[in-house]
């Protein structure tokens, strides 16, 4: 059986150099302890941002920090995407592809038990897997649309056939929303995983505990009695509750006092360079967004380096109306930067006859720390571009339910994903449940389904520079800045990584970190 790392008969890290690379670095010189062995005991307390009251643990809509990092908490994923950005094994073992990569079989790891009691067999990776197919209205549903079937080979061995090739097919399983449940389960308040930690209080929007599964299979982890999560949404607060001993590690530092409270005494500050960007949406198919004209103008009239120096503290890098990072091997590296150009946005607001232009933006804190900060930023901007932006502050509460892709014009985020196809299958393919501008085009679809299928890296990137310049010319989010993602955590905390996906170490800080004697 092909080993995980070089299951292309290459090598996944030198293709993906600097993914992870430099950018990861504690401010205060974090030290990494992976060479310590890991102690038992302790409460570890979260405080994280991201939270809802209407938050549950149905695996097709996880969509935040607060529901994804306790998802991660009970149950495990098909492949887990490591510290340097390269796909492991977690409940599926080994693969191998058949040449052309449209045929992938996969062992499913054997000796792991639910919660409930029950062995995990094929059957339950199978029903997991098809809970995001079909008619689903699963955030996962178009990167696992490709798949035309899914054969049980024997008790834990399955095999995956594609519409077409997909090189790529173990980093789209590491998505967080294909955890695995037990075969028929469908009781989202109630979650039954093989995880690390069984619920054991859950207040959504407020508060969880979380014990210790004493049968864990994974070595080394579960390392810590119990988990408590409080979710802070406010950063101040978030930042308080750190301070103060309330909680051992926060995620989404304020960019604005990051530089402050590395200073504290026993915090730590981690931070991680990676795909996660900033986005101002605008909805194509409601006016005025409708006309590209439109949305070019308002991609004109950001003063990027501004927005990147006051609303992140230059801890990130500047967006170019596309989501693929710069340390993505698929960077399209020659498509000229975006800059501030009042004239520009002018001539194409006068375009779309719109004259003045004039916009609603509804921000709020929930879509990143700074976001509202970030909004003004703009507005300034934009009105110097002759661009008239009201600004609609709406609570954190229920963002993302009744604001995010629900209005015409909103601010939000994206974390990265291990591959640009990833990136541009969930976010900007027509058919993804997550589509969140509603951007539609037909040659994007085309080209990106061509990519996929093909082993040879130099087209696979010409075809993905296209993307990218469809999405900065045509697309309906503005992106401009990349940030880098900043938790900060208590010195009494070990086995703290950075890690290029998520905060709090790809959302998976419970599992992994231990208490100081």
């Amino acid at each position: 059986m092909t080993k995980p790392h070089d299951q292309f008969g290459i090598n996944r890290r030198g293709l993906l150099a600097g993914m992870a690379g430099a950018g990861l670095l504690g401010l205060s010189g974090l030290p990494l302890r992976a060479q310590e062995t890991p102690r038992r005991g302790g409460v570890l307390k979260l405080g994280i941002s991201g939270g809802s009251t209407t938050d549950d643990f149905d695996v097709r809509k996880l969509a935040d920090w607060v529901p994804v990092n306790q998802a991660y908490m009970v149950m495990n994923g098909l492949i887990e995407i490591d510290s340097d950005n390269i796909a492991q094994p977690e409940l599926l073992e080994n693969w191998e592809a058949e040449p052309g990569a449209a045929v992938w079989t996969f062992d499913v790891r054997k000796g792991v038990t639910f919660h409930n009691g029950k062995s995990m067999t094929a059957d339950d990776v199978i029903y997991s897997l098809n809970l995001h197919r079909g008619d689903s209205s699963s955030a996962a549903r178009s990167i696992v649309e490709p798949i035309t079937e899914i054969e049980k080979l024997g008790e834990h061995q399955i095999r995956i056939t594609l519409e077409s090739g997909n090189a790529d097919l173990p980093y789209v399983l590491s998505d967080y929303h294909l955890l695995v449940v037990p075969e028929g389960f469908d009781d989202w308040s109630n979650p039954v995983g093989t995880g690390p930690f069984v619920p054991e209080r859950i207040e959504p929007g407020v508060r969880g505990r979380f014990v210790r599964n004493e049968d864990y299979w994974k070595p080394g982890c579960a390392n810590v009695d119990a988990v408590e999560v409080l979710v802070i949404n406010d950063v101040t607060a978030r930042t308080n509750a750190l301070m103060s001993g309330q909680v051992q590690a926060i995620n989404a530092v304020d960019f604005k006092t990051v530089n402050l409270l590395a200073r504290a005494p026993r915090v730590e500050i981690v931070r991680s360079a990676g795909g996660q960007h900033f986005t101002f949406l605008m909805d194509c198919t409601k006016a005025p967004f409708t006309d590209v004209n439109t949305r070019l103008a308002i991609k004109h009239s950001v003063d990027r380096q501004q927005l990147l120096d006051t609303a992140l503290a230059g801890y990130g890098q500047l967006g170019n109306d596309h989501p693929i990072p710069q340390t993505d091997r698929f960077y399209n590296s020659e498509l000229p930067q975006r800059a501030y150009d009042p004239e520009q946005a002018q001539f194409y607001a006068k375009k779309a006859g719109m004259d003045p232009l004039a916009v609603t933006l509804s921000a709020s804190d929930a879509a990143f720390s700074g976001a509202v900060d970030a909004a003004a930023v703009f507005r300034s901007a934009a009105t110097g571009a002759g661009i008239d932006v009201t600004i609609d502050r709406q609570p954190a509460d229920g963002y993302w339910s009744d604001v995010w892709m629900q209005v015409p014009f909103c601010m939000s985020y994206w974390g990265g994903r291990p591959t640009a196809d990833q990136m541009l299958s969930i976010a900007y393919e027509s058919t993804s449940s997550y589509n969140d501008t509603r951007w539609k085009n037909d040659r994007f679809d085309s080209l990106l389904k061509e990519a996929r299928a093909l082993l040879d890296e130099e087209k696979r990137r010409e075809i993905y520079w296209e993307c990218q310049a469809l999405i900065h010319e045509d697309g309906g989010a503005m992106i401009p800045m990349f940030g880098d993602y900043l938790d900060a955590v208590s010195t009494e905390l070990r086995g703290v990584k950075p890690h290029a996906m998520f905060n709090l170490m790809g959302a998976r800080m419970a599992e992994k970190v231990w208490f100081d004697a």
